[in-house]
């Protein structure tokens, strides 16, 4: 294994990946695998494409069912994953939903419910495998899914509630990378642009015919385009970076 290889190399490492039964998060998942780690897919709607994926490239992965959502669901989750894996190193935060509504059509419990995956969610998965880092003296790496929709206002749609979700999961990186720094924990964020996975591609027409010309690009980035990123936060390539926020948006964020 060359110098390069190792840097980045995932071998022996378990990582987690939560929401990764389609789009980036089988994407992150099959990749992380590819890069030697045992993978973890924690999803309420089931990975079997992505386990099998996996599988058939001659990697290790499983399956737990969890919402994200739930403290002690994932709390029983994470007490799995030691029990059969014996640690945790890397963790993705990538389950999320969005709702393309305006802000006077939306109720509050729509909103809520954003911003539970979203932001609750991370912070509920984050503090669970920080305890189990810090308590084992692991030097993990947590990645949280961001947007560049926590940085800009999209348009044509309008959806504050993701919108704000995702500027506080740029925050909530930052806080958790400085107060966890000393435990040796790196937390940093991923901003993706649009990004061709079925939340993007199953959109409306209209929509995306709007989104084109605005990308400077003008083309969807594709799932793979974010594995570097992904491989470099996850590994100990970025054994100093903490607290940042990755975007890989075509330009779209520079307008």
């Amino acid at each position: 294994m060359s110098y390069l290889e190792s840097m980045f190399s995932l071998q022996g490492k378990v990582a987690i990946v939560t929401g990764g039964g389609r789009g980036i998060g089988q994407t992150v998942a099959r990749g992380f695998a590819k890069a030697g780690a045992e993978v973890v897919v924690l999803s309420r709607s089931g990975a079997k494409e992505t386990l099998q994926m996996i599988e058939g490239d001659g990697g290790k992965a499983y399956f737990i069912a969890t919402d994200v959502t739930s403290e002690t669901a994932v709390d029983l989750s994470l007490e799995e994953v030691i029990a059969k894996s014996g640690r945790i190193d890397i963790v993705f935060n990538n389950a999320g939903i969005c709702m393309h509504q305006t802000t006077l059509e939306a109720t509050v419990e729509q909103f809520r419910e954003v911003i539970d995956v979203n932001l609750t969610g991370e912070f509920i998965v984050s503090r669970a495998a920080g305890r189990i880092m810090i308590g084992k003296g692991i030097r993990g790496s947590i990645i949280n899914m961001a947007s560049i929709s926590g940085s800009v206002v999209n348009v044509p749609q309008w959806q504050c509630s993701y919108n704000a979700s995702k500027a506080a999961v740029i925050h909530l990186t930052r806080s958790l990378a400085v107060e966890w720094a000393e435990y040796g924990i790196r937390v940093n964020s991923i901003s993706p642009g649009y990004i061709a996975t079925p939340m993007s591609i199953d959109t409306p027409k209209e929509l995306r015919d709007a989104w084109m010309p605005i990308i400077p690009m003008h083309r969807f980035g594709d799932p793979e385009e974010l594995m570097p990123a992904m491989l470099y936060l996850a590994s100990s390539a970025s054994g100093y970076t903490t607290g940042s926020d990755i975007v890989v948006d075509g330009a779209y964020s520079c307008k």
